[in-house]
């Protein structure tokens, strides 16, 4: 499958793109609308990269970044990859204690950051992790708690007391020569490891996927590739670039085909509108719930939308209304369904433009080329045939290489024989598309009889009233488990009640499918990156109901 495989870093990609597309755009972030061509984006990469290395960062050092969507996000990211430095990616919701955990797990030798998100103070976190930095000079760090870090390098104009400054560090690029950096560019492998991306460690402690270039400019390609995109696309990136979905969807696949990236640095459905009008996107990034809100913004029909085309939906099932909405009001007649995980950095099946509006929900689309996959059964791996839902397992150039100083961790995951084990459940359909039934750990059991919740959603999204439901298990000393549904509800909607869903769901779904529980909340628990906590929501339905 050798021939599936990008043979590129993501240095020599971006210095490909600023040779043959110097004067197209590549990066545009609106707020102070800051715009870079491919040519511009690529000097002050290499200006950053000299600085980098005038202040002491070599191969194979760790840099992590504490930062929402900001170009200086993406110019430390393509500056690390041509002097071999490894790239850190950190949540943006993360506090004191993650933060510590991070950088310490992660033996990070070099920090960026901004002021902090949301009210909650990034700087005032790390002094608290290591206040040396308030004693000791900015070139003599020696922080008890996070030995391996050197230095900290601040994302904005008032830099802090014994911090470096972004700027200080591109006036620093004079004291390492052009000749310094093409000769350490030049020595850069694909396979060598550029970037770890922490899970979101909603079971145990985050672990740190160690990812190649061959991982992340491969996959990213062939995401663009299904997408159709050129050098004339632009993409809308609301997602975050901390996660695989904002730099390896987004970021990795723009790379890969010369588009432009219009990146926003939080989410906002009217500055995703604003902005998709204004730069003429033809392609934008969401998880279903994006869309949902996006579609329900009163002013909705006020956008010029019409220069989009395609896009990608992905984190957690598509809702057919909502599919068929984003297609017919957004114009987003080619978005495409995405399936993977960080772990497989992360694509591994995706749908295209010819698929049908069947195939582009009821599946995750087929596999990407370059990859293997299979449905084993969960507990003695046997392979299972057509049809039949087990676990879902990958295997190809998209292995990652492990978990950083985890190798039992690793061995849970990757088998012997090269098979990363999805923790996924699903089944490949008669056309050889693969559809996801939910995850191992999501799977209802009631009396006996497996349940898998997505089948349960898409049933209760078409009842009148209901934006979004996701549900859950809630345990119960006579069956094992119940079903407990939890829904948003559209503004002005009939009252939604367990009797209404009860009796909805009768004509359509098996009775010991419906849901015994039922409660309207105003938004779910989510992640950074939009994805809905259903650990959370077991918590609360266990809290709820279980004593019912």
């Amino acid at each position: 499958m050798t021939e599936y495989l990008r043979n590129k870093t993501i240095g020599q990609a971006l210095e490909e793109n600023a040779r043959d597309l110097p004067d197209s755009d590549a990066l545009i972030y609106p707020g102070p609308n800051k715009r870079y061509t491919w040519r511009t984006l690529n000097e002050e990469v290499d200006l950053l990269a000299r600085g980098l290395l005038a202040l002491g960062v070599q191969t194979g050092d760790k840099v992590a970044i504490w930062s929402t969507n900001v170009p200086q996000w993406l110019t430390v990211l393509y500056a690390c990859a041509k002097i071999g430095a490894i790239f850190i990616t950190v949540n943006t919701h993360y506090r004191r204690a993650e933060i510590e955990y991070l950088l310490k797990q992660s033996d990070a030798n070099y920090f960026f950051l901004m002021e902090g998100f949301r009210g909650f103070s990034y700087v005032d976190a790390l002094l608290e992790v290591a206040p040396e930095l308030l004693r000791e000079g900015r070139d003599s760090l020696n922080s008890q708690t996070l030995p391996h870090l050197r230095k900290v390098i601040f994302l904005g104009s008032q830099v802090p007391a014994n911090m470096f400054g972004y700027d200080e560090i591109l006036a620093m690029a004079p004291l390492t020569t052009p000749q310094k950096l093409r000769e350490i560019i030049d020595r850069q492998k694909v396979n060598d490891i550029v970037n770890m991306q922490y899970t979101s460690g909603t079971t145990g402690f985050p672990k740190g996927v160690m990812l190649t270039h061959q991982n992340i400019v491969t996959n990213g390609y062939w995401i663009g590739y299904h997408q159709g995109f050129t050098h004339r696309d632009r993409v809308c990136l609301p997602v975050p670039l901390f996660h695989c979905f904002g730099l390896v969807l987004g970021a990795m696949a723009a790379l890969g085909h010369g588009a432009a990236m219009i990146v926003l640095d939080i989410y906002s459905a009217i500055d995703i509108l604003i902005n998709v009008e204004r730069e003429k996107c033809t392609a934008i990034y969401g998880v279903p719930t994006m869309f949902i809100t996006l579609l329900e913004q009163k002013s909705f029909d006020q956008y010029d939308l019409s220069s989009l085309r395609t896009g990608i939906m992905a984190g957690s099932p598509c809702p057919i209304k909502t599919m068929k909405e984003t297609i017919e009001r957004m114009g987003c007649r080619d978005i495409t369904i995405c399936y993977g995980m960080t772990e497989t950095s992360p694509v591994v099946s995706q749908t295209t433009a010819e698929d049908n509006l069947e195939k582009r929900t009821g599946t995750v689309g087929r596999v990407m080329p370059g990859v293997e996959l299979k449905v084993v059964e969960p507990e003695s791996w046997r392979l299972l045939p057509q049809g039949q839902i087990g676990e879902v397992c990958a295997r190809g150039y998209v292995n990652m290489r492990g978990y950083y100083n985890m190798p039992e961790a690793t061995a849970e995951i990757l088998d012997e024989e090269g098979w990363i084990h999805t923790g996924d459940l699903g089944y490949f359909d008669e056309d050889g598309y693969l559809v996801i039934t939910g995850r191992w750990k999501d799977m209802i059991i009631r009396a006996g009889e497996n349940i898998y919740p997505s089948e349960v959603e898409e049933a209760i999204r078409h009842m009148p009233g209901v934006m979004d439901v996701a549900v859950v298990a809630v345990p119960s000393k006579l069956h094992g488990e119940e079903l407990g549904a939890f829904i948003i509800a559209h503004q002005g909607a009939p009252e939604i009640t367990v009797k209404t869903v009860r009796a909805y769901l009768r004509p359509l779904i098996a009775g010991y499918k419906i849901p015994r529980f039922v409660k309207v909340i105003p938004q779910f628990p989510m992640t950074a990156s939009f994805k809905i906590q259903k650990f959370k929501l077991r918590e609360m339905a266990a809290e709820l109901w279980s004593k019912n």
